[in-house]
């Protein structure tokens, strides 16, 4: 008597019977398909064990399901992508998702390289320099209102000049008296440090910091005997050849201020009325 040989399911007999070992068991064709087939993501229907099933992102699809939800096209042998877990061909992606190139009017297609700025996409090759018309690609570049330019051209054509070192000034800087300068190129006429930030003055074209312009060219106090600068509380009173800052401007002899006050010279002194009167 021979051994039995049946679904493991059913328990039907399989002589004679197609079927179907699933992890070493021997399953009858129906109840394979019952059991163990996959359902099929567009039509729900199962994709019997005979059928062509087509694989994407963990779905199943029927070969004949497996179409562009736009336009319906077959998606078996045609490159797609998905929009929302709907399989779209490339032409109707290019045409409802994907930007244009504004240089050229023509789709950037998905995955090709490209560069957006400001709103608007380029194809690489179509991004280019409005002064020397070659591509920019992934280098750095200037706008200049609607064009574009690459760094050499823009310095070339618009950046400033360093009052300095004549070289373009693309970023920063300082701004005295009409002129530009880059910031490490702005300094001390004297002690050579770097102005930018700092309080400075000038003597005639040449930049100053304090302590240069204080030894170099300022006035005395007549009072105190220190710089009259024009930095910190810089009023000051001049009488004759003589200067005073505002504080030290007070009477030789009670120390009382004269700054808006009627005052007589005396000599090196200078005294307030009630001073001058007791003379």
């Amino acid at each position: 008597m021979s051994d039995r040989f049946d679904c493991k399911n059913c328990n039907e007999s399989l002589y004679g019977r197609k079927y179907i070992d699933v992890e070493d068991n021997p399953h009858c064709i129906p109840c394979y398909d019952r059991l163990h087939a996959n359902t099929c993501q567009e039509c729900k229907e199962i994709i019997s064990h005979n059928a062509k099933e087509l694989f994407y992102e963990n779905r199943h699809y029927h070969e004949h399901c497996f179409r562009c939800f736009r336009c319906d096209r077959s998606l078996a042998d045609e490159p797609f992508t998905s929009q929302e877990d709907a399989l779209v061909c490339s032409d109707c992606f290019c045409n409802e998702f994907s930007s244009k190139c504004v240089a050229c009017d023509k789709t950037v297609m998905p995955g090709s390289k490209m560069l957006e700025y400001g709103g608007s996409t380029w194809h690489e090759d179509c991004f280019m320099c409005h002064g020397c018309e070659k591509p920019i690609g992934a280098e750095a570049f200037i706008p200049d209102k609607n064009n574009y330019y690459c760094v050499p051209c823009y310095e070339g054509r618009f950046a400033p000049q360093c009052s300095h070192c004549k070289k373009a000034l693309t970023k920063g800087g300082v701004t005295y008296k009409d002129k530009v300068w880059h910031k490490e190129c702005f300094f001390c006429n004297g002690c050579k440090a770097p102005l930018a930030g700092q309080p400075f003055t000038s003597q005639g074209e040449s930049p100053y910091c304090v302590k240069c312009f204080s030894s170099l060219y300022a006035k005395k106090c007549a009072g105190c005997n220190t710089a009259i600068t024009g930095f910190g509380d810089g009023k000051y009173v001049s009488f004759e050849d003589r200067q005073w800052h505002q504080p030290c401007f007070k009477c030789s002899r009670c120390s009382v201020s004269l700054v808006g006050s009627g005052f007589f010279p005396d000599r090196d002194l200078i005294l307030c009325t009630d001073c001058n009167n007791d003379d």
